[in-house]
């Protein structure tokens, strides 16, 4: 029997904790070439984006991966993120979170990228705006480093 991970049941448990608390989940991800978001909003291989019911539609968190749809300017977006690349998981209300550190995926279990996805980056690139950078676990109140 393999050992899994702990890491996907504390996401799980910290985005219920953000819920609950009444707050906005957000995660920081490691970006790659096995990650799926859109690109233009990827900052130093990273990427910062809110999980709260409102802006994630039909979120999972699974043992490998979390996956949802997003709209970004308007456009809908598949995002699929190994569960190894979550950096941080943290409410924007507070800052409290936990950090945790990249396990890069390295089979060749990629995720799903549709030509929808490729054809609607394409066209927003000229259009992105940056993220701003309130996911970095440097400096946030409550975030501890996970292995």
């Amino acid at each position: 029997m393999s050992k899994l991970s702990t890491k996907p049941y504390i996401l799980r448990a910290l985005y219920q904790w953000a819920l609950d608390s009444g707050y906005t989940p957000h995660i920081v991800a490691w970006v790659n070439d096995k990650t799926c978001v859109p690109h233009q909003y990827v900052r130093d291989n990273e990427i910062v984006l809110n999980i709260g019911a409102a802006a994630a539609h039909n979120l999972n968190i699974d043992n490998e991966w979390v996956n949802f749809a997003a709209r970004f300017n308007g456009v809908s977006h598949d995002i699929w993120i190994p569960v190894g690349h979550v950096i941080t998981l943290f409410a924007r209300e507070t800052g409290e979170g936990m950090g945790f550190e990249v396990e890069p995926l390295i089979d060749d279990d990629a995720p799903p990228i549709t030509e929808a996805d490729k054809a609607a980056e394409s066209e927003n690139v000229a259009e992105s705006k940056p993220v701003e950078d309130k996911g970095k676990s440097g400096g946030k109140k409550g975030l501890k480093i996970v292995k």
